[in-house]
């Protein structure tokens, strides 16, 4: 006779000790799910990207931009964190002075999902609409392959951006644009 046993559903604070002791990943209603590096390439374009919304946001003071690592849990009992290659958080869901210790506890308003060499091309765009059904209100799915940017925006749908074209922060960073092509150039 064999009995299964249930896995033990790991909290957002057990994700923080094992992140502390070299273990990364993400967690999914309480299951670990371990992430891998993705690469070089991966990585240049994901810093290509920070830098240009980066750049944009910092001296207007408009909010926080951060990298993978920072975490946000988007669902309790069971958790649920997420680590999107780049978030956008305003000032207003997320005041500058605000320390924050752990994992953010607010959606931003803009994520940024690179696909890895292993991804699907669907796996990116699930990744895209999952991040709008917790409260982002743009995100957007880039495919280094084909050199382009799917914005999937909470009212206006999915707009899809050619290497040719200049990305647009919509009403989510207004005023905000850069040219698609050089952000693959790695």
């Amino acid at each position: 006779m064999t009995t299964e046993t249930t896995p033990q559903l790991l909290t957002a604070d057990d994700l923080l000790e094992l992140y502390s002791q070299g273990v990364r990943g993400e967690l999914i209603r309480g299951v670990l799910c371990e992430t891998m590096s993705t690469g070089v390439n991966h990585g240049q374009i994901v810093v290509e990207f920070a830098s240009e919304i980066r750049a944009f946001v910092k001296p207007r003071r408009l909010g926080r931009v951060v990298g993978s690592d920072t975490g946000i849990r988007i669902e309790r009992d069971p958790d649920t964190v997420r680590e999107p290659d780049i978030a956008y958080f305003s000032a207003e869901r997320m005041p500058l002075d605000q320390q924050v210790s752990g994992y953010a506890e607010v959606a931003p308003e803009l994520v940024v999902e690179v696909k890895s060499p292993n991804d699907s091309r669907q796996t990116v765009y699930d990744k895209a609409e999952m991040w709008l059904r917790y409260g982002v209100r743009l995100a957007w799915a880039v495919y280094p392959e084909r050199r382009t940017v799917e914005a999937h925006h909470v009212d206006r749908g999915v707009v899809v951006y050619q290497a040719d074209d200049e990305l647009d922060g919509m009403d989510v960073l207004p005023g905000f644009t850069c040219a698609v092509g050089p952000l693959f150039e790695v």
